[in-house]
């Protein structure tokens, strides 16, 4: 990791840079794949898949014979883990939520809000070098709490032509609809446009590489929503001269391995502690399975020196990052303090690893400094809030010279008009 020691406020923005590409970079491929999809249909996706993915499918759709050999195949171990997990996940966005809000604004107008599912959601989960089987319930478990009729995954096979048996299983355990052994572009494609197989939805959730980001945000300019911009994975923890150097390291490690392109930041107050932490992940990267990936990673890393607790906040808030640890002494501080990030984390014992499987919250969250302006998926994520008002004969009495007044100062006679009727009716 590149150490930087206390550097100027001016120079933040380039020291804080993410190693991705930029959307002029890649969008011209996704701009193609878009094209290609959407005159061809599943013809395309078959194409794409061989190019990308290396594998020849006679259908990408995922039978019940598929299912139900995938989980029988999983070991009730882990079953039984991803079964807690998933208890877990249901219960935190279970309690996000709310019931109607009624209001009478004035006598006889009566106002009210009520929440409904989106019908069709696209769930995509990447596959790759880990098939990340925990978005299945970080995406499905809410949209199955939230009433969604139409839950369709798509995710990129292997090399054999199959997704991982973790996958099919936690799917089917939240009520996955239909599941498609598609990745990348072309899967944002199908679900924007709809193909012979794959039904088109309405809003597209789900993290990515860059591609499948870009592509993402593509999918709007054709009228389907996305959760938010969510691309490689990062992670920034601050800490003093009290944190723990060995917990600190194996949290930065835990970011890097997602992969290549992953970023993750030490901000801290004490020179010592950087060079602890430092030697530890020098130690722990050694014995990694996904060393290589991980040492890629943390070649693109930071530890920042900075020499108060107020520069730091300043810096991580410029940042905004996906996850956010906190192990200082002044806590509280930071805690009160952050403006923008994805999720926190909060203390020696709450590692980035629980939120990412079992804690309950969810895992899919604004990455490349979206956290400034994006949510978290969340159960509200999967709804609409749609408003509803009833006015009595009283109530259009009550607000009726107002609306008269204010549409005819607009020059729109007729919606002045549509009240004067009833008005003259009513008098």
């Amino acid at each position: 990791m590149q150490v930087i020691d206390n550097p100027n406020k001016e120079n933040w923005l380039s020291i804080l840079q993410r190693p991705t590409q930029t959307v002029d970079d890649i969008e011209g491929i996704v701009n193609e794949v878009f094209v290609d999809v959407k005159r061809n249909g599943d013809q395309a996706i078959k194409q794409y898949t061989e190019r990308f993915d290396k594998v020849s499918l006679k259908t990408n759709l995922v039978s019940t014979n598929e299912i139900e050999d995938a989980v029988a195949s999983v070991p009730q171990v882990l079953r039984n883990a991803i079964k807690n997990a998933k208890q877990n996940i249901e219960a935190f966005h279970v309690a996000q939520k709310t019931s109607r809000v009624e209001i009478e604004t004035a006598n006889g107008v009566k106002c009210w809000q009520e929440k409904r599912p989106i019908e069709s959601v696209g769930l995509y989960i990447p596959g790759g070098t880990a098939p990340l089987f925990s978005t299945v319930l970080m995406l499905a478990a809410p949209a199955q709490i939230a009433g969604c009729k139409e839950i369709v995954l798509c995710s990129p096979p292997n090399k054999e032509g199959k997704l991982a048996p973790e996958i099919l299983y936690a799917a089917q355990l939240c009520g996955v609809t239909k599941i498609f052994k598609v990745g990348g572009i072309q899967a944002i494609a199908a679900m924007t446009f709809g193909t012979e197989t794959i039904p088109q939805v309405y809003k597209i959730f789900g993290p990515g590489n860059q591609f499948v980001t870009v592509a993402k945000q593509l999918a709007t300019k054709h009228g389907v929503a996305i959760d938010m911009p969510a691309g490689p994975s990062e992670l920034l923890v601050v800490a003093d001269e009290c944190a723990n150097a060995s917990y600190i390291a194996s949290d930065l490690l835990s970011q890097a391995e997602h992969g290549t392109d992953s970023q993750v930041i030490l901000v801290s107050t004490s020179k010592e502690l950087i060079g602890k932490v430092s030697e530890e992940v020098d130690k722990q990267l050694a014995v990694l399975p996904r060393k290589d990936i991980a040492e890629k990673a943390i070649a693109n890393s930071k530890s920042i020196y900075i020499m108060s607790d107020d520069l730091a906040l300043d810096l991580i808030n410029e940042y905004g990052p996906e996850h956010f640890i906190i192990c200082s002494s002044n806590e509280g501080f930071y805690v009160d303090g952050i403006r923008n990030a994805g999720s926190v984390f909060i203390g020696d014992y709450t590692p980035e690893s629980a939120g990412d499987y079992a804690s309950g919250t969810n895992h899919t969250l604004p990455t490349n400094g979206f956290s400034k302006a994006y949510s978290g998926v969340n159960l509200d994520s999967f709804l609409k809030s749609m408003t509803f008002q009833k006015i009595s004969k009283e109530g259009i009495l009550n607000i009726g010279e107002t609306i008269e007044l204010m549409a005819e100062a607009e020059g729109l006679q007729a919606h002045k008009n549509a009240v004067s009727i009833r008005l003259k009716d009513l008098k």
